[in-house]
C-alpha cells in the first residue's frame, strides 16, 4: 500500500470516527442539531437510532484502520465499497447530495487509486 493510498484510507476512517462521535455523543447537543439540521424534540426521540448508526460508522472506521495496519488492499477494498454504498444510499434516502460528496467521494478516490496501482 503506497503512502497516498494509506493517507486517503486514513482520511475516510477519520471521517467515520467523526460521524461516530457526532451520532453517538452529540446528536442532541447544539453541534449535532446544527450538523444534521434537527429540532431538539426529534433529536431526543431518535437518539437511540442515531447511536446505533454511529456504531456502524465506527465499524467502518475499524475495518479501514485494520486494512492500514495489515497493509491489505482486499480488506480496504471491502470497507471502502461499504462506505461508498452507505454514502450513495444516504444521499438517496435523505435527498441530500452533500452526503454523497462527504462520504462516498473520498472513498471512491481511494478505491480508484487502489485500482490504478
Amino acid at each position: 500500500m503506497n503512502l497516498l493510498l494509506t493517507i486517503l484510507i486514513a482520511f475516510v476512517a477519520l471521517e467515520h470516527i467523526y460521524f461516530l462521535v457526532l451520532e453517538m455523543f452529540f446528536w442532541t447537543k447544539p453541534i449535532g442539531l446544527k450538523t444534521f439540521g434537527l429540532k431538539k424534540e426529534y433529536a431526543e426521540q431518535s437518539k437511540v437510532l442515531a447511536a446505533n448508526q454511529g456504531l456502524y460508522n465506527g465499524f467502518l472506521a475499524a475495518g479501514l484502520v485494520w486494512s492500514i495496519v495489515e497493509k491489505n488492499t482486499e480488506i480496504a477494498f471491502f470497507f471502502l465499497s461499504c462506505v461508498i454504498i452507505a454514502g450513495v444510499y444516504g444521499a438517496y434516502s435523505t435527498k441530500n447530495i452533500k452526503l454523497f460528496f462527504l462520504q462516498s467521494v473520498p472513498a471512491l478516490l481511494a478505491l480508484l487509486l487502489m485500482c490504478l496501482n
